[in-house]
């Protein structure tokens, strides 16, 4: 198993790029597609409601919410299928998660603006495992402090980038529009809410 490590300034990142199989990785990409109950959230932006530019659902313990940008998340169950993957990041990586935040994007249209996963019940310097399915895309991140400190990662079909250390006190990330014409690209972020 590949996996590259970029240390960052104050951060850490590990990108497994095979992750899955392409056999493995086009089961889960098509099962979830179809089985996630896919909707498109309002979110709170500078005291404005917008239609995030992407479909999203959250999945955890019922007992665990999760609040981002004035949106309350409400938990569905657990698939088979997503307790398979989060299974599989449990044991590469030593942790334990008892959430996943889903998101499709449909197209190179949608996208994820600049953000840090820094909210409290995550914890100090959480670690975020982020699962990519279908259209490869670039992911971008900047220092908060140093404007000159970025970097990008292609994100492809059944890989795994762990957001480690204090990535996300640090660092803010993004998943920019793109003008090329791609198919749907479905991620998994798995996370430890306390």
């Amino acid at each position: 198993m590949k996996i590259e490590i970029f240390d960052l300034k104050d951060a850490r990142l590990r990108y497994i790029p095979n992750f899955f199989n392409s056999e493995n990785a086009n089961f889960y990409f098509e099962k979830l597609q179809q089985e996630i109950p896919w909707k498109q959230d309002k979110i709170k932006l500078f005291g404005k409601e917008h239609f995030q530019p992407r479909l999203s659902a959250f999945f955890a313990a019922q007992d665990v919410n999760y609040a981002y940008s004035g949106l309350k998340l409400k938990p569905k169950e657990f698939s088979e299928e997503i307790l398979q993957i989060r299974k599989s990041v449990e044991e590469f990586s030593g942790l334990t998660f008892n959430s996943c935040l889903a998101n499709l994007y449909r197209d190179g249209q949608d996208s994820m603006g600049w953000h840090s996963d820094d909210e409290k019940e995550l914890g100090k310097n959480p670690v975020i495992a982020s699962v990519s399915f279908g259209a490869e895309r670039i992911f971008h991140l900047k220092n908060k402090t140093d404007k000159n400190l970025k970097q990008k990662v292609s994100l492809v079909h059944g890989s795994l980038l762990m957001m480690e250390e204090a990535t996300q006190h640090n660092w803010k990330h993004q998943l920019p529009k793109t003008k090329k014409s791609i198919g749907p690209r479905l991620n998994l972020t798995f996370r430890k809410i306390y």
